[in-house]
């Protein structure tokens, strides 16, 4: 009887422990995409009009410009980046690309997804998808892993023919994340996501567009930031489990100690 108590008890401990974890990695709800959808891109890294997972993105461009956005992506995240490109009703062949750099603009490997796709002549729109490595807390200087901070997606049409240059576009770019769980985590973290150092305040933009020049606008992380604070991911299931099988493992002990002691001493 004492002994299913106690095996009782640690079923309940397993399940206390994880149930915080699994909320933890549970996918938050994101915002109405009606209200807040960014409808412009940037021309440049520094000008990247910045968007939120799970929010679509739409632009009105040209064949032959730089369309930069850029979201934010934390420890144990794996984001995906899609993007439709509608082209005009006449074009030759034209093939498009997508690239995602991170804070410190090196660029990502892709797992899989169609990172450069030709449309032929006649088509009405190309679609495109990378899907990155997981992001990690921490890495080695000389590794490229993504790391926590803000990533710049390009969308860019290559090998343009000059009959098409300059022709109107509309593009539509969407980011997912999806949280890979204590499975991807890592034993440490880094003090600070990773700051690109190339986006100024919107306040000091504003600033330079009424003629009033601001000396002191700093660098910030492109209007991204993560929901629950940078480096978030520090508690992970990883640790209820853990923790869960080091009791489980203590009764273990209990159990089988309990039936090979015996009886006591054996009678004079």
């Amino acid at each position: 009887m004492r002994l299913t108590r106690a095996f009782g008890g640690a079923v309940l401990l397993l399940g206390l422990a994880v149930a915080p974890a699994a909320a933890d990695a549970s996918p938050s709800a994101s915002g109405d995409e009606k209200d807040g959808r960014p409808t412009e891109a940037g021309t440049s890294f520094r000008s990247a009009t910045a968007i939120d997972p799970g929010v679509g993105a739409t632009a009105q461009g040209s064949t032959g410009d730089y369309l930069y956005w850029s979201f934010g992506a934390d420890a144990t995240q794996r984001p995906t980046v899609r993007a439709s490109v509608r082209l005009p009703e006449e074009h030759a062949g034209e093939t498009w690309q997508i690239d995602v750099y991170d804070g410190l603009r090196r660029r990502q490997a892709c797992r899989h997804g169609a990172q450069t796709r030709t449309a032929p002549a006649g088509t009405s729109s190309v679609e495109l998808a990378c899907a990155l490595r997981t992001v990690r807390g921490w890495a080695e200087p000389w590794s490229d892993d993504p790391l926590p901070g803000t990533y710049y997606i390009r969308l860019s049409a290559v090998g343009l023919p000059v009959s098409d240059v300059g022709r109107a576009v509309s593009a539509e770019v969407r980011v997912e994340t999806a949280d890979a769980g204590g499975a991807a985590a890592v034993d440490g973290a880094l003090a600070e996501p990773l700051i690109p150092g190339i986006a100024l305040r919107a306040d000091a933009e504003e600033a330079a567009g009424d003629g009033e020049s601001d000396d002191s606008a700093a660098p910030v992380l492109s209007g991204t930031a993560a929901e629950d604070g940078w480096s978030s991911g520090r508690w992970t299931d990883r640790w209820a489990w853990t923790a869960a099988g080091g009791v489980l493992a203590a009764l273990a002990g209990v159990w089988g100690h309990s039936l090979t002691r015996g009886r006591g001493r054996p009678g004079a």
